[in-house]
């Protein structure tokens, strides 16, 4: 294996977790009290007047969360030149990388964490028309279940967003899990696990993912919460 060839999850779990159900239940039953993180409020804040001077003209806004570079994000903005779309990612290394570089004028980065961003949006009301989470570490491990998205505390905030949201991953047990997840809360909202080939690749592990043949997954959902 060459040093740029990716690695496939090993040591993972096999199959949903047995605890799925139990562990969504419980943070639905008892919300997160953990308070705000300092650098997240700060970057909401800076950029605050300019979400809802967009938001109050009716246009769209899209979220791209767990960005990394902002390959993804320039795409995407690319795509929906109507669209104000914020990165979101909790590495100022990865968001200072050169691929930032002239960024079109529709993008915002923010250096903060996910599910405390969420939180505050969501306080504002902030509702992303469309949401994408792609290629969010996958924790594999059977053990880590709380730190992926859909075991993770922030769970409910993020499905309380609404919108259209859509994970990547290229693990099949992440985004079988994430669907299972979400269709405890919004009932037959996610259709299930589709196998997939995006060309140009969205973000630069898919490009490694599928240079190297490893098989992607997405699922798709429009929370109606």
């Amino acid at each position: 294996m060459s040093e740029n060839t990716p690695r496939r999850i090993t040591d993972a779990q096999i199959g949903l977790h047995k605890n799925l159900e139990k562990t969504i239940q419980k943070h639905f039953e008892n919300p997160s009290r953990k308070p705000i993180s300092k650098h997240t409020q700060q970057a909401f804040d800076g950029i605050k007047a300019q979400v809802e001077t967009h938001l109050a003209k009716g246009n769209p806004l899209v979220f791209d969360s767990c960005c990394g570079t902002a390959m993804s994000t320039q795409i995407i903005a690319t795509q929906n030149p109507n669209a104000l779309v914020i990165g979101i990612d909790r590495s100022a290394v990865r968001l200072t990388k050169s691929v930032n570089d002239n960024l079109p004028s529709n993008v915002l980065l923010v250096q903060a964490e996910c599910s405390d961003f969420w939180l505050l949006a969501k306080q504002a009301d902030w509702l992303p028309q469309k949401h994408f989470i792609l290629y969010p570490n996958p924790y594999p491990k059977s053990k880590h279940l709380k730190r992926r998205w859909h075991g993770h505390p922030a769970f409910p905030t993020l499905l309380s967003l609404g919108g259209e949201l859509e994970v990547r991953s290229n693990w099949r047990v992440y985004i079988e899990e994430f669907c299972t997840a979400v269709n405890y809360i919004v009932d037959n909202s996610c259709k299930g696990v589709e196998i997939f080939q995006e060309n140009p690749p969205l973000t630069l592990f898919e490009k490694k993912y599928q240079e190297s043949g490893q098989q992607l997954y997405r699922c798709e959902m429009l929370l109606k919460i």
